[in-house]
């Protein structure tokens, strides 16, 4: 209980929004104009830092920012002035959240797998869960019984149900069901579907695959997407995201790649750091949010963890785009 409280402290120490300016870890940015995408004037803001990850991003119903935290176990809301609360606190190991059209809210617990602590030994296993005033734990294993591992990211399947990624794509039903949809050649990590839920994109290190859904969300047509064409080492796409006229970003060592949805590359938008996560959200869904590795504290100086401990520090930036986000 105290590592927890701790945990609570630092969050809401973390600063609050403030203007772009270069802190220690960040590089300058040029955002080049994409037409029904983001303006050449458009600027990075800095909205949050904390020392630990803010990952997993989407968007309640009220247009506001929600974010997983591994190691404060907690899905977090976030204000555009910067302010943050656990909206769903006692999340373990809180991986990524996603939310559909109805409302929902699923989450994925991945247990007492955090890599930022040393030593850490549990016997919870990860789970999908369903968040709200009633819990539902919706699926623990595969279907033959051995635990899910440690799992990178979800999306809502709108049905009570949600594709996750954990070395491979799985579908998990609201039934507690798991089936394989796509055998990835490296591994799969962000995750999303296109504005008319018959298309599902998936990261596979720099490649994008796509599969057709139809009516029973049974997948046909695996292909190669696109490319992350900047990206030629490291570990490649992380997170996804779909705007409303279906064009699709990943995040990745360059920045947040904006495709088309034939699968033409259209820019890439750098960022001060390097983005994992990202989100439409806002009233209008027109504002950019993306999680980004690294972190300053309020004095300006570059967070360094306690030594043997990996640095999980991040950071929010948002940015103002001319597209808008799903619904």
């Amino acid at each position: 209980m105290k590592t927890a409280l701790t945990a609570l402290a630092l969050l809401v120490l973390a600063s609050p929004a403030a203007a772009q300016g270069l802190q220690p870890g960040e590089v300058a940015t040029d955002i080049p104009a994409i037409a029904g995408v983001v303006s050449g004037d458009a600027a990075w803001e800095t909205v949050w830092t904390g020392p630990m990850t803010a990952d997993g991003m989407s968007v309640s119903p009220d247009g506001l920012l929600l974010f997983a935290q591994e190691q404060s176990n907690a899905i977090w809301k976030l204000w555009p002035d910067g302010r943050t609360f656990a909206e769903y606190p006692y999340v373990l190991g809180a991986g990524a959240v996603s939310v559909d059209r109805t409302g929902r809210v699923l989450a994925i617990e991945r247990g007492c797998t955090d890599p930022g602590l040393n030593s850490l030994t549990c016997s919870q296993p990860s789970r999908v869960v369903e968040l709200g005033e009633t819990r539902r734990v919706i699926a623990e294993t595969f279907a033959d019984g051995t635990t899910l591992g440690r799992l990178n990211d979800l999306h809502s399947d709108g049905r009570g149900g949600a594709w996750i990624t954990q070395g491979e794509l799985y579908h998990v039903a609201g039934d507690g069901t798991v089936r394989i949809v796509v055998d990835v050649e490296a591994f799969s990590n962000g995750v999303a579907t296109s504005p008319d839920g018959g298309t599902l994109y998936v990261t596979d290190r720099t490649n994008i695959i796509a599969v057709d859904l139809d009516e029973d969300l049974l997948p046909s047509n695996q292909r190669l997407f696109a490319t992350l064409s900047r990206d030629t080492q490291g570990f490649g796409g992380d997170g996804m995201a779909v705007d409303a006229d279906g064009r699709v970003y990943v995040t990745g060592d360059a920045g947040v790649y904006v495709f088309a949805a034939d699968g033409s590359e259209l820019g890439v938008i750098p960022a001060p750091r390097r983005t994992i996560t990202l989100a439409f959200a806002g009233p209008d869904r027109d504002q950019l949010y993306v999680g980004a590795m690294g972190a300053s504290d309020p004095a300006g100086t570059a967070w360094a963890p306690p030594e043997g401990v990996r640095n999980v520090a991040m950071t929010i930036y948002r940015l103002p785009m001319l597209a808008t986000g799903l619904r």
